[in-house]
């Protein structure tokens, strides 16, 4: 199965994003020109270690969590949009002549990803999207060429078709950022244009660092740090298993001492991490600013975590939600779907890939 990039107007899809902590499922529809409607969304908790470092441990357990998310949803579209890890996919951008026909393009593309991919190309899934024309010369086309590993996208494959569904697109989850991105910029002061936007995706193991700059990611990062290190400070501090402090963090009921002792000193580690995450981009890059910050991921709803990461940054900071110019259907409670949207940033994008021109 190669990615489907390139494939024309595809057939209603669910977005699913495969984390180290849940299953997230989005369905999205038209609602006029531009116009989209949140039809449902469900996000399902995986056992713990079933996805390590992107990798599915156990394609059973998963795909039974899958299967559990989608009955849940209440849907009858089978079709999936999924996405593998940054890590786990080469891209890189090349130049190639414009007007080539679509043969000759595969095949200077294969030679150019020889170059670049470091196994044999018969152990990998490859794709290319032509992305415009060339930025210095009118006679070439900018051309972004994706590699991965087969067992990545066949591991994820197995676990949408155990449980019953249908693979159709295989993306990658910062691509699918920056699809959720584009639904956010609007949101921005002058529609983010001319200015740099880090999307830090906070997940349970690692946070993401995505820098976009005029709707064109220009730095990607990942850090260990998450939403772990704040359940395993609830369980020292508090003598709790971890499924006691998991269930804490989320529903209350913690001690008194929880939000000084533990959520205060975790929230300013994290300002912290965010602050070097900004710093490696400036030691890195051309660029020495950044004009906004959006939260994502699950522990962005933590209440105050954006403005304590303002206050550590100096940069204006934001809650992620890509629906807020969306309609809702009569499922989907508007409450709810803000205080979930910053974790549904990667299955918002892959759900988006049904509008695909």
């Amino acid at each position: 199965m190669q990615f489907d990039f390139l494939s024309p107007k595809l057939p209603p899809l669910i977005g699913v994003d495969i984390s180290a902590s849940s299953v997230k499922l989005v369905e999205l529809s038209e609602a006029g020109k531009n116009q989209y409607r949140v039809e449902r969304y469900v996000i399902e908790p995986l056992p713990k270690d079933m996805v390590t470092d992107g990798n599915i441990t156990n394609v059973e357990a998963v795909a039974e969590v899958v299967e559990a998310g989608w009955k849940k949803l209440g849907t009858r579209i089978k079709q999936i949009a999924l996405a593998l890890p940054h890590a786990a996919v080469i891209q890189k951008k090349i130049i190639l002549p414009a007007g080539l026909t679509e043969l000759d393009m595969e095949q200077q593309v294969e030679a150019e990803a020889n170059q670049y991919i470091p196994f044999s190309l018969d152990e990998v899934n490859l794709d290319f999207q032509v992305l415009g024309p060339s930025p210095n010369s009118t006679e070439d086309v900018e051309v972004l060429l994706a590699a991965s590993r087969k067992e990545k996208v066949e591991e994820r494959v197995a676990v949408v078709e155990a449980a019953g569904l249908k693979p159709q697109v295989m993306d990658v989850e910062s691509n699918a950022t920056q699809t959720a991105f584009e639904l956010i910029a609007h949101q921005l002061p002058n529609n983010a244009r001319d200015q740099a936007v880090a999307i830090v995706d906070i997940g349970a193991n690692a946070m993401r660092i995505n820098v976009f700059l005029n709707n064109q990611s220009i730095y990607f990062r990942e850090q260990n740090f998450g939403g772990n290190q704040l359940t395993q400070d609830i369980q020292r501090r508090f003598n709790l298993s971890a499924e006691e402090a998991e269930a804490g963090k989320r529903n209350g009921g913690l001690p008194e001492a929880y939000e000084s002792e533990v959520l205060q000193p975790f929230m300013d580690a994290l300002g912290q991490e965010v602050s070097r995450a900004l710093q490696f981009f400036f030691s890195s890059t051309q660029f020495s600013r950044v004009d906004h910050i959006l939260l994502a991921g699950g522990c962005a709803m933590i209440p105050g975590l954006d403005e304590t990461v303002s206050n550590r940054t100096q940069v204006s900071t934001m809650i992620a939600n890509p629906f807020v110019s969306m309609a809702l259907s009569s499922k989907v409670k508007a409450r709810q779907l803000a205080m979930d949207a910053p974790a549904l940033l990667v299955a918002c994008g892959l759900a988006m890939r049904r509008f695909d021109e």
